[in-house]
């Protein structure tokens, strides 16, 4: 009668747990990373032990041993690295869309295009004040395309050095926070709900982490991770309880990443997430930068040596239109007279345009047109070809994520299955424990 009551007792013990598991699986069925638990159920055997009551008993009853959380390494990891490399592409394609607006928003190909027409129209006739007025007038607007330009050049290398910082305490932000996940890992039972809800927790961190920079994960046998930034090869940013600072800092074009940890400090060489985004984007911004400078700079000295080799409308020697700043894109007009565009050749009439030729010519030579369409163009075609990889890496990262929640997603369906079958087995040993009750009072009043 006593084995009756412990085996009663000890379904609604293990039941009442199962349930609990269950319940804890509808609740949680919307909540990002949370991973299915199943309760693990072994039948309590007799030891066979000499003292014994009854020999021939094999069961007392069922016991829960522990929650397991359904997740597979493997598939996590594929999450991880897809959510890296669509991450990268994404950040990359970011700034190659502000760099296009940046290179458009003057329209500064057009602006140029216009200052040699205005010229074309000055050697219809030379000596005309209003040709040479709106030669002035075009070559005012050309500089100033070319500093606006820059100026939005600039900001936008601002802005990814903004989020290169942003990203870099974020990252370390991250790492603290999974210090201390795996600070509590250590402490709680192997197979508990708590041992769960801290796994989640920090796969959970991890996959913001990799959505930042491809990471290299290794979990310990107590469920702890030890994570290096940039791959295997890549300094360690968390390892146990202890994690390290994320530095970012630029110099020209080339955008660093560093981890400082335990007095040491590394390089990190990201090859996926938003730090190779933002490396590709300060590489971008600076070629470009350089890239308008050198056409900037060939266009002021073109035109500056056109009018060194001409003559003035009141026959002097031609002085410069332009003057660089403190970059050549930084153009500005010096000429305020337009009688000084040095349009006619040295000892011929004041009528004379013999000098404008040179001007087409060194627009043909200098190609300053074609070689701003060309700087708009490849970065049109970069940008549509990341936004191409981007829709390819989003299908791979979606396929990860279905993949691995058909093992740790939460279905419904199959969670009212269990619900209901735990259900039925808690009444079932409840009624058990009513059953050896009631026994045991009929068999104390009939010894009355």
């Amino acid at each position: 009668m006593t084995d009756l009551l412990a085996i009663g007792a000890s379904g609604v013990r293990a039941y009442q747990g199962a349930l609990g598991t269950v319940s804890e699986n509808i609740a949680n069925s919307g909540v990002e990373g949370y991973s299915r638990r199943t309760a693990d159920l072994r039948e309590v055997v007799s030891p066979g032990s000499p003292i014994s009551v009854n020999r021939n008993t094999d069961g007392y009853g069922v016991v829960l041993t522990g929650i397991t959380r359904r997740a597979d390494e493997f598939r996590t990891n594929a999450v991880r690295t897809a959510g890296a490399d669509l991450a990268r592409t994404e950040t990359s394609a970011a700034w190659l869309d502000r760099i296009e607006t940046a290179l458009g928003g003057a329209a500064i190909d057009q602006r140029v295009t216009a200052f040699f027409s205005a010229a074309k129209t000055l050697a219809a006739d030379p000596s005309a004040s209003a040709p040479r007025a709106a030669m002035i007038e075009a070559a005012t607007s050309a500089a100033g395309a070319f500093r606006t330009t820059g100026a939005a050049l600039d900001r936008v290398r601002d802005e990814v050095d903004a989020m290169g910082d942003d990203t870099a305490a974020e990252m370390t932000s991250l790492g603290a926070a999974l210090a201390k996940v795996n600070e509590r890992m250590g402490r709680v039972a192997d197979g508990s709900s708590g041992a769960a809800s801290l796994a989640d927790e920090r796969d959970r961190l991890l996959e913001r982490m990799s959505a930042i920079v491809d990471l290299d994960v290794s979990i310990d046998p107590t469920g702890r991770a030890a994570v290096r930034l940039g791959g295997s090869g890549g300094p360690l940013l968390v390892a146990g309880s202890e994690s390290g600072s994320v530095t970012y800092g630029r110099a020209g074009g080339i955008a660093t990443f560093g981890v400082r940890r335990a007095g040491a400090t590394g390089t990190v060489q990201p090859s996926g997430g938003a730090m190779a985004g933002i490396a590709e984007g300060a590489s971008r911004v600076a070629d470009t930068r350089a890239e308008l400078n050198r056409v900037a700079g060939d266009f002021a000295t073109a035109v500056n040596d056109f009018q060194a080799s001409g003559q003035t409308l009141d026959n002097a020697a031609g002085t410069a239109i332009f003057a660089a700043g403190d970059t050549p894109a930084d153009l500005s007009v010096i000429m305020t007279d337009p009688r000084g565009i040095a349009a006619a050749t040295p000892g011929t009439g004041a009528r004379d345009g013999g000098n404008l030729p040179a001007l087409e010519a060194a627009r043909a030579s200098g190609r300053f047109e074609g070689r701003l369409g060309d700087l708009t163009s490849s970065n049109a075609a970069a940008l549509s070809q990341r936004r191409t990889v981007a829709q390819a890496q989003s299908a791979i990262r979606d396929s990860a994520v279905s993949s691995r929640d058909a093992i740790s997603g939460v279905d419904l369906d199959r969670e009212a299955v269990d619900l209901l079958r735990f259900q039925q087995a808690y009444q079932a040993s409840s009624r058990i424990i009513q059953v050896a009750r009631e026994t045991f009072q009929t068999i104390l009043d009939t010894g009355r």
